[in-house]
């Protein structure tokens, strides 16, 4: 038995004006994507959740899910995680370069300081830790707060380790495609065996055997320690992240979601993979829809299931991505969250860019001149560039987000900070739909404007003025969850930028509004009846 509960559930249920229908084209995530994994005294797997700031705990025979540590609280960004003897939680938290405990009373401390600290154990009663950088460090830290021991430095980019039966720690060294072993003592590793599909665990099964999950291959490895010999035992996908053991069965987690228990030749799955957002959305003239997911994208064909068209390790992928505009067949225009923008070819895995080294870039959209218009969050521009010549549009602008270009080329922008909407035409500013609490994606549709407000949940309809002002869908699982101020996300090192969310809107030829629900992780649609 499979559960279909959400990851969040509205305390109302969604409503649609009249004339409008409202339904899910894919399903709701229960969790805010997976990464590390730790089997519990109590025998459930916690599950860190780094885009959902949460850590989740699963019953794997009645597949129940408890929030334990709650988005909203202390705890931000969580990669990886362990209980010590006395129920005290470690997380690394991997966006603020650092190491967090929560007590079972709630009390909460940072004892460490690392650089995108990612792996962490507690075995024999130390805790140790490592950085998924270039050069990293894995250290054994002080749990009250000392100064933390090297046990090895200049790994090229550590990730999820254990201690062997040998006593010696076994990690990834993920940019070298190798498994190392080191004393806990320190010295010179040594290789345990290469040439894999990009290792991000590596724990040890109680019969002793290695099972190593590959974050690009998408396999689950079963490797002898003392060979380096190597077994498939599942391919689940591109994205795997960690494993865990409950009474010797295999779990292993997918940074979109999903849970799956590994069994001889088998990955069954817990938990489906869903969405760990998500963020911007755009339809091409096929009517294909475009779904941009931060580290991974998807495309969506009508009554069909996501198909990856690219992710964070995938050749030719533009970097984590949050907003995209359609740009002919089989082509997107995207905004990353290291503050470029692309033009992306997901089946020729290549990326062109058109305009780098931005500030948390938002919205962006496409003109019949070929000019693409981006919106800088922090600085309030609005950019365009056409043929590498950048040339800017408006600035003091509010926190601009969404962007959509009238038929007549003048350009519209959400100001989140400023509860607007404002056009931008021949240098001028106007303020077009006013009163709003964060407005995010835009989309135009058959000469009407559609906005969506992430406080009052709603997506809001009028004319390309601001007149006949309506909410065509209210009570909508968009942005985060009602009640709850979602944490800013930061950097992960050099492979992402600040992971700042955005709810898309995009508009289909037939008159759908297609909308971001990343409090349930699910892209949904309004259809006109």
């Amino acid at each position: 038995m499979t559960q279909t509960t959400p990851r969040y559930v509205s305390p109302n249920p969604a409503e649609t004006a009249e004339g409008w229908t409202l339904e899910r084209v894919t399903r709701p995530s229960r969790l805010f994507g997976a990464n590390g994994l730790h089997t519990g005294k109590d025998g459930r797997v916690y599950v860190a959740s780094v885009g959902g700031s949460q850590v989740s705990a699963i019953d794997v025979d009645t597949l129940e899910i408890e929030a334990y540590a709650p988005m909203g609280g202390p705890i931000t960004g969580p990669d990886d995680l362990a209980f010590d003897d006395a129920g005290n939680l470690y997380v690394t938290e991997i966006t603020e370069n650092q190491v967090r405990v929560l007590r079972p009373n709630g009390t909460s401390d940072v004892i460490a300081d690392l650089r995108v600290a990612n792996p962490i154990i507690f075995k024999q009663n130390r805790l140790i830790a490592g950085e998924l950088t270039m050069g990293a460090r894995i250290v054994e830290l002080d749990r009250n707060g000392g100064a933390p021991r090297t046990i090895i430095e200049g790994v090229p980019m550590a990730n999820a380790f254990d201690i062997g039966p040998d006593g010696k720690l076994y990690f990834p060294a993920q940019a070298a495609n190798e498994i190392w072993r080191v004393s806990l003592d320190g010295g010179e590793p040594e290789v345990v065996t290469k040439d894999l599909g990009v290792p991000d665990s590596v724990k040890f099964h109680p019969d002793g055997y290695i099972v190593s999950t590959q974050v690009y291959s998408g396999q689950v490895l079963k490797i002898d320690p003392r060979t380096g010999e190597k077994e498939v035992l599942a391919d689940v996908g591109p994205g795997l992240d960690n494993v865990a053991f409950v009474n010797g069965r295999t779990f292993v987690s997918h940074i979109t979601g999903s849970i799956h228990e590994i069994t001889p030749g088998k990955a069954k799955p817990l938990v489906k993979k869903g969405m760990q957002w998500p963020l911007g959305l755009a339809v091409a003239e096929s009517g294909e829809l475009f779904i941009a997911d931060g580290g991974f994208t998807y495309t969506l064909q009508a009554g069909g299931e996501p198909e990856l068209a690219g992710m964070l390790f995938s050749p030719g992928f533009p970097g984590w991505v949050r907003d995209v505009a359609a740009a002919g067949a089989g082509e997107w225009i995207v905004t990353t969250a290291n503050g470029d923008v692309a033009r992306f070819n997901p089946a020729g895995q290549a990326s062109e860019m058109l305009a780098q080294g931005y500030d948390r870039l938002m919205g962006v959209d496409l003109a019949a001149s070929g000019a693409v218009v981006f919106a800088e969050m922090p600085t309030g521009r609005l950019l365009s560039v056409e043929r590498g010549e950048v040339s800017e549009l408006a600035r003091g602008l509010d926190k601009p987000m969404g962007v959509a270009i009238g038929p007549d080329g003048a350009v519209y922008v959400a100001e989140a900070g400023a509860g607007r909407v404002t056009k931008v035409a021949g240098g001028k500013t106007e303020t077009v739909i006013d009163g709003l609490g964060t407005p995010e994606g835009l989309a135009i549709a058959g000469g009407k404007l559609y906005v969506v407000d992430t406080d009052s949940k709603q997506v809001i309809e009028s004319d390309l003025a601001g007149g006949n002002r309506r909410a065509i869908g209210a009570n909508l699982p968009v942005g985060a969850p009602a009640g709850i101020v979602p944490k800013e996300l930061g950097s992960v090192g050099d492979m992402c930028g600040p992971m700042t969310t955005f709810a898309g809107l995009a508009a289909g030829g037939d008159g759908t509004i297609y909308v971001a629900g990343a409090a349930e992780g699910s892209v949904l649609a309004l259809r006109p009846a």
